[in-house]
């Protein structure tokens, strides 16, 4: 590795040209896909990926197909030249940075839809999301093939969806849920978290605080659909103007549910909320380990 930083490439032939020649030497291949705006919770996926591969690669691309027209493509947080000095610093390989242009060359007309986890939840308000990671991630998945991809578990339904579409479409490459990265308050990290006013940074670890109440009621015997009616008015108590879902869902195959916790079921409680025009999601598990 250059003293400067980890080597980066933009095209999908050097991109494999690279990985062949690990691959020629026998070793294992770590993908950590971001969207760049670099924190403390992809630094987390990045050390498991050096943790259990020998390579690991970085990929940055702010994907335009799950951003809809009225989202904040055009401001998502960009800064390059942190990035690449904080992968310098963790170790990274590589570094995968595609224009848009070589993700999606002209007349691209193909995408990847996920049925069923993509539903509900994230899916009700953002309906051309789950469509967008899809299928950016299974041809980031095809370009680099590598052994394994790391994926926070803030964005839990993101992450099954992407588990779901490599079971089904059979890529060779195992996906590793990486627990969520907090700020010492119990905020979740997140890149959107720079659009929070202060006062609204203040409040904001209240999304936290009122899923593990909720998931506290639900280990006490509550029914599920009470504990989230009630983690709804927290919220709303806490200075959250709009509240897009709080739920109690399978932890494997997000269905629905409303009664109380069978004993060992796998539950995730998940939530989007709003401060401001800041849009927040978490989740934590409930019941079995989730």
């Amino acid at each position: 590795m250059a003293a400067t930083g980890p080597e980066t490439v933009a095209t999908v032939a050097a991109l494999r040209d690279r990985v062949g020649g690990w691959r020629r030497r026998s070793m294992t291949v770590g993908l950590v896909p971001t969207m760049g705006a670099l924190h403390d919770g992809h630094s987390a996926l990045v050390r498991q990926s050096r943790e259990q591969c020998d390579r690991t690669v970085v990929s940055i691309f702010v994907n335009p197909k799950q951003f809809a027209p009225n989202e904040d493509f055009a401001t998502y947080p960009r800064n390059e030249a942190a990035d690449l000095a904080r992968l310098a610093g963790l170790g990274v390989d590589l570094v995968y940075m595609p224009g848009g242009r070589e993700m999606y060359a002209d007349g691209f007309a193909t995408g990847v839809s996920v049925a069923r986890v993509s539903e509900g939840l994230c899916g009700v308000t953002r309906p051309h999301f789950f469509q967008g990671v899809a299928t950016v991630v299974t041809k980031l998945l095809l370009q680099c093939l590598p052994d394994n991809a790391y994926f926070g578990e803030k964005d839990y339904q993101q992450l099954q969806v992407v588990r779901r579409l490599v079971r089904d479409l059979d890529i060779p490459v195992a996906i590793v849920g990486v627990p969520t990265v907090r700020e010492a308050d119990g905020l979740a990290m997140s890149s959107r978290n720079a659009y929070l006013t202060p006062a609204e940074r203040a409040a904001a670890p209240a999304l936290n605080r009122v899923l593990n109440q909720v998931a506290e009621k639900l280990r006490a015997g509550g029914t599920a659909r009470d504990a989230a009616a009630w983690g709804h008015r927290q919220l709303a108590d806490a200075g959250f103007a709009k509240v897009d879902y709080l739920e109690v869902r399978d932890a494997d195959t997000l269905a629905p549910i409303e009664t109380a916790l069978a004993p060992g079921a796998r539950a995730r409680i998940l939530a989007a909320a709003f401060l401001g025009k800041t849009r927040l999601i978490d989740n934590v598990a409930a019941g079995g380990a989730g």
